[in-house]
């Protein structure tokens, strides 16, 4: 019986494997093992925790998931867009001896809106220096026009400055892996820092083809996770026959999918081709699940409280700054560089 049942889980393994699907060929495609389970899977704890709606147990670190594989974690700013509903935060990890940037997903209320929204954007920004290579505004402007982009860019000075240049992590969940993606070409392209590591889960198309072939190519350390029927990676459609037009994602995919066989459940996970769109991963499924959005390596990705872009924050125990626009800025003003080694972990 037990020999039968290893023969069938194989056999679907299998399936899942060949399968497959029309794909625009990449001018870049990734080549190499990119993909670290430790690693990804200590980020995605941080993804889920910038969702937390207390401010003040965030920023210091005290929160309901601010434990675990992220324990010690030492916050350097904290960043909250009010107007735009974004929040970030920019610290360092001792265990894997680097600065980490992490951005916040839609909220659970208004995610079934955006989710419709995003069937229509159109590519309508040319991103800059970059012949042919398209963006959607609101994505792009969601990081380049916010006070995102200025408090992560200060933090992430600081850090290097009393850290020294260990490596840098960006990761985020949904909308917040769209901002990571901008915010890790952003600190290749027009900081020089090099070797930024992005890990994005569950994160929509942002750009077409030309678009990903120039962000593979400065950001080659690249995970992007997807899980089972996962809605989002499977929007702005992609459409094979359109090559110009279309939105396209950017490698290395790594697509999560339980796989039942009777009574139990393998999980499986498939590191994808280098062409941003395998047609044997998530591609290769119908992906109409919130379900599969809000969850990954069962982790909740989601605010930990009801209510639209809600925040909580004690002011009597917490130092922040509020600008013209009322978006908070909680800083850190002394960093203990001591625990840090510059020996940092490679993705």
């Amino acid at each position: 019986m037990g020999r039968w049942l290893l023969v069938k889980v194989l056999v679907l393994i299998g399936l899942f494997v060949v399968s497959g699907g029309r794909v625009i060929k990449m001018k870049h495609e990734v080549e190499g093992p990119v993909y670290n389970q430790t690693i990804v899977k200590i980020l995605v704890e941080y993804a889920s925790a910038v969702y937390m709606t207390d401010l003040t147990e965030l920023f210091t670190w005290t929160c309901s998931r601010c434990n675990g594989l992220t324990k010690g974690f030492e916050m350097i700013e904290l960043i909250v867009d009010v107007q735009n509903c974004l929040q970030a935060f920019v610290g360092v990890s001792p265990d894997l001896n680097s600065i980490i940037i992490a951005f916040r997903g839609t909220q659970e209320h208004s995610i079934c809106n955006w989710i419709e929204d995003l069937f229509w954007k159109q590519l309508d920004l040319n991103y800059p220096g970059m012949p042919d290579a398209m963006v959607h505004h609101g994505f792009y402007s969601a990081y380049h026009n916010t006070t995102l982009r200025h408090g992560i860019l200060n933090a992430v000075q600081r850090a290097r400055e009393a850290y020294g240049n260990i490596h840098i992590f960006v990761t985020g969940h949904s909308m917040g892996g769209a901002l990571a993606s901008f915010c890790a070409l952003d600190l290749t392209i027009k900081h020089g820092i090099e070797d930024i590591q992005l890990v994005t889960f569950g994160q929509p198309r942002i750009g077409n083809a030309a678009f990903s072939n120039y962000f593979i190519r400065h950001v080659p350390h690249t995970v992007r996770v997807t899980h089972a029927n996962d809605i989002v990676p499977h929007l702005p459609p992609y459409y094979s026959h359109f090559q110009r037009k279309t939105y396209h994602h950017f490698a290395r995919e790594v697509w999560l999918q339980d796989i039942e066989v009777e009574s139990l459940v393998y999980s499986v996970e498939k590191i994808c081709d280098g062409s941003g769109e395998d047609p044997s991963c998530s591609r290769s499924v119908s992906g109409n699940s919130i379900a599969d959005h809000l969850k990954y390596y069962d982790i909740d990705l989601q605010a930990d409280s009801l209510g639209s872009c809600k925040i909580v924050m004690n002011t009597s125990t917490t130092r922040y700054h509020v600008d013209d626009s009322g978006n908070i800025m909680l800083s850190k003003d002394h960093l203990s560089p001591s625990f840090v080694e510059l020996n940092s972990l490679v993705l």
